[in-house]
């Protein structure tokens, strides 16, 4: 039986760091898993590196070596054992590590595994475990000298850690957001990350247990475990594989050494997993037993039994790329995921959840773990499993070039082996992905296309730089996919057309082939209407920027700073321009904010807006388009940025738009050469049969028209279910005092509701609204909250005095249309769960307008 001892902070063994790098530096008490910032920070020997300018005074950090120290016991039953391995599940990432004084191993990748033999150097009692962390920085420079020329890698902020235009970031395996990025600061972190333990055996042990799933239908599913074992001697023993109910086993002959043994069965009838909306992410758990010799073992997995692959078919347009989950087409509805935090030992449990928790609750079935990252902790996919959310999982490289020596070479297919085979038994894993966006970057089969990288090198050393990176991307890590997760679907490069070595590889905006990352609304300031036109099959990055609300952007700035080009509000704006750029955008959409904190609220509207275009566009191009993964749902700091969810995971007005534009069955009513068109999109399994009722009213909530008809759409498909010309509504009525609302019903409930304005938002004639609620105590102890208003109310905004989520929020309020929503408070491991809201405050589009700027 496999003994483990932790060794963390909270476990058997006791930390402190220093300053290596300085003479007689005093020790002061160290977290682990951490890094050194968060344990200055602890120290008090630094201010809060997210607070006004800080980041900039913190670049020294970076430059110098560290130090820490571990000491610890040993339990006898440990000792006992003839084989202890030292484990470090995360390094960071230049570390030279010994024991007891005798020099154990070197690091060099944040990403890798580490273990080392440590039976020798171990003893009872005083063992003192010694760690130096070399500084990234300082061994980035080295490493860009013994190359002889420097890498494109455009988001590393070289000039804000004072190395000028040195891009060091790509020589060193460690997270590249840790170098800065359109939306993060430059914190370039060393700490031990991830857990360190002590494993000990005798005689033999399971080292590995993998599910290979072979072949899994509703009838039956058949499996393969396939156990990693390692045994000191040759062994004759049992290995048995169990899980619900079902039990298998065979004998197996060991041999000394590491081998791998296959153990094949059948399920039958299984419960599938499903991702949110088509079904139960059922999950079972699987227990090998091992004995032999008188020794033996355990090992769990828990997975749940699906078949999904990557469908990329010929058809009428281009070729399709949509994801098939048990044999039923799923249409992706996510976002993009980046790290919760600069410094993600402080991560918690409560906050993974609150994200996965919050993606679920707004009718996503996936997430895109981008590239420019970290592979996510175990906790975060574990949870994808249990809310059914599939992850696209790219490999962590990110709009960079990279070295491609031999060391660098095998330290990427070492890593790739650990990550792959740490995640491959979660069902949730859709595809590995090689690399965000550097095929379109480099561009290298087409001169005039790509970021101007390619053209800055001769050609010869542009085809040494490419066939490094082809190296990497077009051969070890498909090969180690097909390696460790046999089956799994390997995509090089998002985004991409199709691997074809030639210039028809590279994604444009037109591409019916392929992924799409579409960045002309907001990069070139398009309006939002391009998102009509350019939809392609499969959308995995597009975005637009907001502010976090007012008690956000207060964690980082004073009032006095409350201004947007003040140094502080330009350092937590990441995109060059980016401030301007929402300014402009609110001119084009939105009338003149009163003050600041009204201008934070309508950058919020500007990008739920923004994102309900895009969304529903792309919806109601099923099935040419199949996938809709916006940039991005959360934060890494307090920023202005394209998150949903702001650094304090605070719902952003994105998140309730998208909530109601991800609905499995939604109402899409666009305006198009004069017609208003009604679409019904759903997700749904089996046909829709419902009712679309539409009702015109005035601004005072007067009953001016109304209209229903039945409506049926069939399973996995989007429908125009009706067309009528703007003018046959309006009918010489004032088109900018009247909103036309259509419902969408079945069996008397409503389903979706969306309200359509015949001329822009900045044009409608609003008036202040007197706008009533009623708070009630719903039968799960929660709140409930209804509302209700004499005029018109855009936009309504309900903010709590507590942590939470309303069930709607941002909605626009009809007179005489009351509206109910719920509160959830965050708490617990639960994420939501009932709760008081304590003081509410509600206002509408028309307090944040300027009051001479308030009609048109």
């Amino acid at each position: 039986m496999t003994i483990k001892v932790t060794l963390t902070k909270q476990g058997n063994a006791q930390w402190k760091f220093r300053q290596a790098d300085r003479d007689q530096d005093e020790w002061l008490p160290a977290k682990v898993p951490g890094f050194v910032h968060t344990d200055l920070l602890a120290n008090g020997r630094i201010p809060d590196p997210f607070y006004g300018t800080h980041e900039l005074d913190l670049q020294w950090i970076d430059k110098h070596d560290w130090e820490y120290v571990a000491s610890f016991d040993v339990p006898a039953e440990l000792l006992a054992q003839s084989r202890v391995e030292l484990v470090f599940d995360g390094l960071d990432t230049f570390a030279e590590v010994s024991l007891n004084g005798a020099p154990l191993l070197t690091a060099d990748n944040m990403f890798r595994i580490w273990r080392t033999d440590a039976r020798p150097r171990l003893r009872e009692r005083g063992n003192e475990l010694h760690i130096r962390f070399r500084s990234p920085i300082r061994e980035g420079l080295k490493r860009m000298e013994q190359l002889g020329y420097g890498l494109p890698a455009t988001n590393d902020h070289s000039e804000d850690g004072g190395l000028g235009d040195k891009k060091v970031s790509v020589f060193a395996r460690k997270a590249p957001y840790h170098y800065g990025w359109d939306w993060g600061p430059r914190f370039v972190t060393s700490g031990v990350w991830r857990d360190v333990r002590l494993e000990g055996w005798s005689g033999c042990r399971i080292r590995d247990l993998f599910i290979r799933q072979d072949e899994v239908t509703a009838n039956a599913a058949r499996i393969t475990a396939v156990v990693e074992i390692e045994a000191e001697r040759d062994l004759e023993g049992t290995l048995r594989l169990e899980t619900d109910g079902h039990a298998w086993e065979q004998p197996v002959a060991l041999r000394a050494g590491l081998q791998t043994v296959e153990l094949a069965a059948t399920i039958p009838n299984p419960r599938l997993w499903w991702c949110r909306g088509y079904g139960e992410p059922h999950l079972y758990t699987f227990r090998a037993s091992l004995s032999a010799g008188g020794a033996g073992d355990t090992a769990e997995v828990r997975t749940g039994l699906r078949s999904l692959r990557l469908v990329r078919q010929p058809d009428e347009h281009g070729t399709t790329f949509y994801f098939e989950l048990n044999g039923v087409p799923v249409f992706a509805k996510g976002a993009n995921h980046i790290p919760n935090d600069s410094f993600v030992t402080e991560v918690t449990r409560e906050r993974y959840r609150h994200e996965i928790a919050s993606a679920a609750a707004s009718n996503f079935n996936m997430l895109r773990v981008w590239g420019g990252g970290i592979y996510e902790a175990d906790t975060f996919y574990d949870l994808c499993d249990e809310y059914g959310i599939l992850v696209w999982q790219d490999f962590m490289f990110a709009c960079s070039m990279y070295p491609g020596d031999e060391a660098f070479l095998a330290n990427v297919r070492a890593e790739a082996a650990d990550q792959i085979r740490r995640l491959r038994n979660h069902p949730c894993i859709a595809l590995w992905c090689g690399n965000n966006e550097i095929d379109a970057a480099w561009s290298h089969y087409k001169e005039d296309a790509g970021w101007g990288w390619k053209e800055q090198y001769p050609p010869e050393l542009r085809e040494k730089i490419w066939a490094d990176y082809e190296a990497i991307f077009h051969r070890i890590l498909p090969e180690e996919v097909a390696r460790h997760a046999p089956g799994a679907d390997y995509w090089p490069s998002s985004p991409l057309r199709a691997l074809t070595r030639d210039a028809n590889q590279h994604a444009t905006n037109k591409s019916a082939e392929g992924d799409i990352h579409y960045w002309e609304v907001w990069h070139a300031e398009a309006p939002f209407e391009r998102y009509l036109d350019h939809v392609g099959r499969f959308m995995s990055e597009y975005g637009f920027q907001s502010f976090p609300e007012w008690k956000t952007v207060r964690s980082f700035a004073e009032p006095e700073e409350m201004e947007l080009e003040s140094k502080v509000m330009l350092a937590h704006q990441k995109n060059e321009g980016g401030n301007r750029r929402i300014k402009n955008y609110m001119d084009m959409y939105y009338r003149e904010p009163r003050d600041f904190a009204s201008f934070l609220y309508l950058s919020q509207l500007l990008q739920a807006e923004g994102m309900k275009t895009a969304i529903e566009a792309h919806r109601r191009n099923k099935p040419f388009c199949m996938g809709t993964l916006y940039w991005q749902i959360n934060d890494c700091w307090p920023v202005a940025s394209w998150s949903s969810m702001d650094y304090y995971g605070r719902w952003k007005a994105a998140q309730y738009y998208i909530k109601r534009s991800f609905r499995d069955v939604m109402l899409s009513i666009v305006e198009n050469g004069g017609d208003v068109e009604f679409h019904a999109v759903s997700d749904e399994r089996t046909d829709f049969r419902g009712t679309l009722r539409l009702k015109l009213y005035d601004f005072a909530g007067q009953l001016l028209a109304e209209r229903s008809m039945s409506v049926t759409v069939p399973a996995h498909a989007a429908k125009r279910v009706l067309t009528t010309p703007a003018g046959e509504w309006l009918a010489g009525r004032n088109a900018r005092r009247v909103v036309l609302v259509g419902e969408l019903e079945r069996d008397g409930r409503a389903v979706d509701t969306k309200e359509h304005y015949f001329v822009p938002v900045k044009e409608l004639e609003l008036e202040v609204p007197d706008i009533r609620v009623t708070v009630e105590t719903a039968a799960d102890g929660g709140a409930k909250l209804t509302l209700a208003a004499d005029k018109l109310a855009k936009q309504v905004w309900i903010r709590a005095e507590a942590e939470g989520v309303f069930s709607d929020n941002f909605f626009d309020l009809v007179p005489g249309v009351p509206k109910t929503v719920t509160f959830l408070a965050r708490g617990g491991f639960a994420a939501f769960e009932p709760g008081h809201p304590g003081a509410v405050e509600v206002r509408s589009l028309i307090d944040f307008i300027k009051p001479d700027a308030a009609q048109p």
